[in-house]
């Protein structure tokens, strides 16, 4: 009997979708393990900064989007940005170098705008919890939730 596997590869390795036919699933031996799936980055999924570091995100409300060409794009405070990321194994993630606008703002807008590029830039693994998105880093989190546009 044939089975269909696909596998997609994307990103060095890094982000992997593993889909068998139905047929795998019934043939596994009764009280055996069942194969556990990675999870998966929630994909062209609009969110918007909750807070940063425990502190409430304000009025700037940054965004982010990270589509399935894994090219991360958002709203800064003041900016627009856009960056190449790397969801990977055990939730881990990259984030490239980032691109953006130069629009100036004032001085305590371009500090937050700052503050969350930089928790941004430097975060090493996300996960979904209770509906909100995390982003932590060593020394900072970001928390978002799913944006209502």
């Amino acid at each position: 009997m044939k089975h269909m596997m696909h596998v997609t590869l994307a990103a060095l390795g890094c982000l992997y979708v593993v889909a068998t036919s139905p047929l795998a699933a019934q043939e596994m031996p009764k009280g055996g393990a069942a194969i556990m799936q990675p999870k998966q980055f929630p994909l062209n999924v609009q969110w918007i900064l909750s807070t940063i570091n425990g502190k409430p995100a304000g009025d700037n409300q940054p965004t982010l989007l990270l589509d399935s060409q894994l090219r991360m794009r958002g709203f800064a405070g003041c900016n627009t940005y856009s960056a190449t990321a790397y969801p990977g194994r055990n939730q881990g993630i990259a984030v490239g170098p980032l691109a953006l606008t130069k629009k100036e703002c004032d001085k305590a807008t371009n500090e937050f705008e700052k503050a969350y590029l930089l928790s941004l830039r430097t975060s090493l693994q996300w996960q979904v919890k209770d509906g909100f998105l995390y982003l932590l880093g060593e020394k900072s989190e970001l928390k978002f939730e799913r944006a209502l546009f």
